[in-house]
């Protein structure tokens, strides 16, 4: 267990400290995002045991490459970077391949979701939106997911992704129209 005066501590201190050595500093740092890791990958990554690799891969990746922060934007806008980067590089070394989060079904029957009726149109919708989100371009998902799913700002997607943020509002706003139209598809048929 980490000491409290550590969790109290700015990104920007336990980066800094953690840069000159300090192994708590980097172990507050990764306890400090490993959630938000694991849920952004599971987000850009189609497959859970790709997502849970690649979250695993990105907190190795912070303690390898955090000399490389020099602390000119937030650490969370590096680690977004990295993020992203490492689901970018785990998705083109992806077979194609396509499987249902069992876990996600099993949970909603655990809590009390077990009409079967529902549960098959659940896992219908699900699989249609992952099967559209997978038809939008990389970067139309990648945006798209980092503000509708995990709520980053237009801001925090520019300077993520290093785009301008006019280009991650019409990526988004061009995302958004394609899923719709899609999904308006899936729902007439």
């Amino acid at each position: 267990m980490l000491p409290a005066a550590y969790a109290r501590l700015s990104d920007a201190d336990l980066a800094n400290r953690a840069k000159g050595g300090d192994q708590l500093a980097l172990d507050a740092l990764i306890e400090r995002y490993a959630a938000r890791v694991s849920r952004m990958t599971a987000q850009l990554l189609d497959d859970m045991e790709d997502a849970r690799d690649a979250a695993q891969e990105c907190l190795l990746k912070v303690s390898v490459r955090l000399r490389q922060f020099r602390g000119e934007s937030q650490f969370s806008t590096w680690l977004h970077r990295l993020v992203v980067n490492t689901c970018r590089d785990a998705g083109a070394r992806e077979t194609i391949r396509r499987t249902d989060d069992l876990d996600a079904v099993r949970d909603e029957v655990a809590a009390g979701s077990s009409d079967p009726s529902r549960l098959a149109l659940v896992g219908d919708l699900r699989r249609e939106l992952t099967h559209q989100l997978s038809r939008l371009s990389v970067e139309q998902r990648q945006m798209l997911l980092l503000r509708d799913a995990l709520g980053f700002s237009y801001e925090e997607i520019a300077s993520a992704l290093r785009v301008p943020v006019g280009t991650a509002k019409s990526y988004v706003h061009r995302a958004r129209l394609i899923l719709r139209a899609n999904l308006e598809e899936y729902a007439t048929a």
